[in-house]
């Protein structure tokens, strides 16, 4: 009594073959339920596409034994970000990347974004995503990519006299905004923004070959109003506690704090020289020259430049292309130069 017809049996497979055809058994069966008005169990799907000779999307592989860390308590006290590169709008399409930041505590998705590759531009440009909709977190939790952490062995004079190496752009903007930046040790450490990145491969790939999205252009504003919110509603867990530790920024300069800085010295010639770009610098009260003063330099997200004198603003630069911190040259000890990231 309780077989189900086959002609619903038939539509069934004629969907997963012709529209559904990446979509895990899960997945398929909520659009089932959600799209096709078609209400049926996961395993009666499972059964039917098994029986039919199609294999499941992903195989079992055999389980290590790993020690379960708790989660945090509250929401903001951790989050766990990374970049993950893949062909995300199909083969026939170059690779980008994923830049993806989970809440530790609800399991939640804080941001998002697609980029080229994974980078300084793309972490900077995920905090600044984070910290305008939700605020300012405790801590991240992260792998040791060069965007994050000094790789180098390299210690300027300076580096020498403060006894610790600088920290990378990204490591000075997360400084200066309060955030413990944590590494991990392997993947396995910060599985739950693995997992999650495994969820987007199996789910956002299908659903964005639905929507007709094949550009980062427009995945990225789908992502932030469709994609994400259906994404949390449906596996962020509740935390233990409910008191939000996101930090307000009130009173800060978001913009100018998430940027890429550089200290410079102004030339006889009132003009700052950034990696081949050149900055004039107009005179300042009463005629002043800033010859030989030490500035900082920033450049924006939007790729604009503004030059500061003791938190003023002394110059301004037309926008240029966002590109990963400009390299500086060092000297080696016999004498030849190499190049590293700061």
């Amino acid at each position: 009594w309780n077989r189900i017809d086959k002609d619903i049996r038939d539509e069934i497979m004629r969907l997963h073959k012709e529209i559904y055809f990446n979509f895990n058994d899960k997945h398929f069966c909520e659009k089932l339920s959600k799209v096709e008005g078609i209400r049926v169990s996961r395993e009666f799907v499972r059964q039917l596409i098994r029986s039919n000779g199609i294999s499941a999307k992903k195989g079992k592989k055999p389980k290590k034994h790993r020690i379960r860390r708790e989660r945090m308590e509250q929401f903001g006290m951790m989050l766990l970000w990374e970049g993950r590169p893949h062909c995300w709008f199909g083969n026939e399409r170059l690779p980008c990347c994923l830049m993806l930041a989970v809440d530790d505590a609800t399991g939640k998705v804080a941001g998002a974004l697609f980029i080229e590759v994974e980078s300084s531009v793309g972490y900077l440009k995920l905090l600044f995503q984070i910290v305008k909709k939700h605020g300012i977190p405790l801590c991240i939790y992260h792998d040791k990519h060069g965007s994050l952490v000094r790789n180098d062995d390299h210690w300027s004079l300076e580096e020498q006299l403060a006894n610790k190496q600088f920290p990378t752009q990204v490591g000075f903007v997360l400084e200066t905004l309060g955030i413990r930046s944590i590494p991990a040790n392997s993947p396995h450490a910060k599985g739950r923004v693995e997992r999650m990145n495994g969820t987007f491969q199996d789910r956002l790939i299908p659903e964005m070959r639905l929507a007709g999205i094949t550009t980062i252009e427009q995945a990225n504003p789908w992502l932030l109003s469709d994609f994400i919110p259906a994404l949390n509603k449906q596996f962020g867990v509740k935390p233990k506690h409910s008191e939000n530790l996101f930090r307000s920024t009130k009173g800060l300069d978001i913009n100018k704090i998430i940027s890429f800085s550089y200290d410079a010295i102004v030339g006889n010639d009132n003009a700052v020289r950034i990696g081949g770009l050149i900055i004039d610098v107009p005179p300042g009260p009463k005629k002043r020259s800033y010859a030989k003063c030490k500035v900082d330099v920033r450049q924006f997200l939007d790729g604009s430049w503004m030059v500061y004198c003791q938190d003023n603003v002394i110059a301004k630069h037309v926008k240029t292309e966002l590109l990963d911190p400009i390299r500086q040259r060092v000297r080696t000890r016999n004498k030849t130069t190499a190049t590293i990231n700061y």
